[in-house]
């Protein structure tokens, strides 16, 4: 019995785990130095980190409601100047990092937006704001199929500015109900992206 005990309690700590994720991130976007650290994860989940800067991004607003056009103007611009870190990573040092993109499995997200890039060219890295590929595997093709670099920031400040600029209005037009609403929720939510993050994987390997 104490073994099963464990075990249940266990099972709710992972299916919990978006609700834990959300209380910490809710205390970190409070703490005074928030703006650094949106500004930090911003760039680099532009160029190497894997989470995306909507999770702290979202909180923040839901903490500072009427400074939500700011942290969404310093979420895009910190993703952008990011971009332009990756864009000079597949531009200078693809081979060092191409093994890297083989280990992570991103190789074939990678192949795919370098298709997009023959394809759409610079509409390609406006549709990455919204993509289920990593933006910083389109700035990385980018710089590696030598896309000229004005065009791609000018695409990319778009693309990232609408994402994070219609992600901050969401909030603030939710408002405190959102909050709790989000929060009763949130597990669902965070287990339904990750398995839509799965199939996108899935399908995209195909």
């Amino acid at each position: 019995m104490p073994g099963l005990v464990c075990a249940n309690a266990s099972g709710q700590t992972v299916m919990r785990l978006f609700s834990m994720l959300f209380d910490r991130v809710m205390t970190w976007s409070k703490h005074p130095k928030a703006p650094w650290y949106l500004a930090a994860l911003s760039f680099s989940e532009s160029s190497f980190f894997p989470i995306p800067p909507d999770v702290m991004l979202a909180p923040m607003v839901l903490a500072k409601p009427g400074h939500a056009w700011r942290f969404a103007g310093l979420t895009t611009v910190a993703s952008v100047i990011g971009g332009a870190a990756g864009y000079l990573i597949g531009a200078l040092a693809f081979e060092a990092i191409e093994p890297l993109l083989h280990r992570l499995e991103y190789w074939d997200a990678y192949l795919t937006a370098r298709l997009w890039f023959q394809t759409w060219g610079f509409w390609a890295v406006l549709a990455a704001g919204f993509s289920p590929i990593p933006y910083k595997i389109f700035t990385i093709a980018a710089g590696a199929m030598s896309m000229l670099l004005a065009p791609f920031l000018l695409a990319s400040l778009a693309g990232r500015g609408a994402r994070f600029f219609l992600v901050a209005g969401l909030i603030v037009w939710g408002g405190p109900r959102f909050e709790s609403n989000l929060k009763r929720h949130i597990d669902v939510v965070g287990w339904a992206l990750v398995g839509m993050g799965l199939l996108a994987y899935i399908a995209l390997r195909n």
